[in-house]
């Protein structure tokens, strides 16, 4: 059965059953996992990261940003999640999973390089240090 709602529960650890319907959040863990809104009972995983998916709470409901594509189940079912309600979306054809896996893909690239620490460019004989500076500053 296709569910319209959801009610989060702030959790450490997921539960060993999953009740339908529940979306756990754990912040420790920065995870938000709850069963297919489908009805058909598969697990969703969706990891909390500047490159993946983000939660908003408003001291009464969640939203979770992006939608929720699960492209390797056999349903395929694609909704969002915002402000407890389940807002259903159209299926995507392959075509689109390959784009969004693609886009996804660049994304986490590119946070991972956006947080990689500068290599100081090397200091050659003779230089001045204000040519280093502007080596370095001045790139």
């Amino acid at each position: 059965m296709r569910q319209t709602r959801i009610r989060p529960e702030f959790v450490t650890f997921a539960p060993q059953v999953l009740e339908p319907g529940v979306v756990y959040v754990s912040m420790e863990y920065s995870t938000v996992l709850h069963l297919c809104c489908c009805g058909c009972s598969n697990q969703v995983v969706t990891p909390l990261a500047p490159a993946r998916w983000h939660l908003m709470f408003d001291g009464e409901t969640i939203s979770l940003n992006p939608s929720i594509g699960n492209w390797s189940f056999p349903c395929k079912s694609h909704y969002w999640i915002e402000r407890n309600r389940v807002l259903w979306d159209r299926p995507f054809s392959q075509r689109e999973v390959e784009l969004v896996r693609i886009r996804d893909h660049r994304a986490i690239e590119e946070h991972l390089e956006s947080r990689a620490v500068p290599k100081e460019p090397p200091v050659v004989v003779g230089q001045s240090w204000l040519e280093w500076l502007k080596r370095w500053f001045w790139r």
